[in-house]
């Protein structure tokens, strides 16, 4: 498990140690001291995350996981349960989402899942991204607006800094004029006008995290 607090991870193992045929074998700060663990072994078959971390956050994290030990079944702990936020972290591989304020039984049923059929999410998870294959009442798919590329990705964290539009460019390797298409054609795709209004979304939707 991952989570740059140490009261709460720690009390999160000694809780799991108490689950039948649970074993923590890896408590870590972050997503860089999690991959020299894992990497020195013993490989663990669930991976508890937290995705506000410094450093290597939760969703860098599972991505590489996902790259590089693709058995491991990873959990995430995060506040944000949008569609937008349970999208990104699904293509990074995650297999499930717990809410910090879970019951301790619900966070044992969920490990138990994951391990034996692979997944788990709770009903509120699972209706928000059933959500997302409706129509929405002008008719277009909830889920494009929801999936997001890497370099929209990138152009939103860019935002979030007092990086010039021209700055960001450079950052992204592209030329100004097509830097300032992506950021209007982000504008229509999140239904927002601004700059303030992009970093606001970043910011609500765990893209950025402080």
């Amino acid at each position: 498990m991952a989570d740059d607090h140490v009261l709460l991870r720690t009390a999160l193992a000694s809780l799991i140690e108490n689950f039948e045929n649970c074993k923590v074998v890896h408590q870590c700060a972050d997503g860089n001291e999690l991959v020299k663990h894992v990497q020195a072994g013993p490989v663990p078959d669930v991976v508890l995350l937290d995705l506000n971390m410094p450093g290597m956050d939760g969703y860098e994290t599972a991505a590489w996981l996902q790259k590089n030990y693709p058995a491991i079944h990873v959990l995430m702990l995060t506040m944000y349960d949008s569609e937008l936020s349970l999208i990104r972290l699904l293509q990074a591989g995650v297999k499930g989402f717990l809410k910090k304020d879970i019951h301790p039984s619900e966070l044992q049923f969920a490990i138990r899942s994951v391990v034996q059929s692979g997944y788990y999410y709770s009903n509120h998870a699972t209706g928000k991204l059933v959500n997302l294959f409706r129509q929405n009442p002008e008719g277009s798919p909830g889920l494009q607006k929801a999936l997001l590329t890497e370099q929209e990705l990138l152009f939103l964290k860019l935002a979030c800094t007092d990086l010039t539009y021209k700055e960001v460019a450079q950052q992204m390797g592209l030329n100004p004029r097509s830097v300032d298409t992506l950021r209007d054609q982000l504008f229509v795709k999140l239904d927002v006008k601004s700059r303030v209004g992009l970093a606001m979304l970043a910011i609500r939707h765990g893209i950025v995290t402080f």
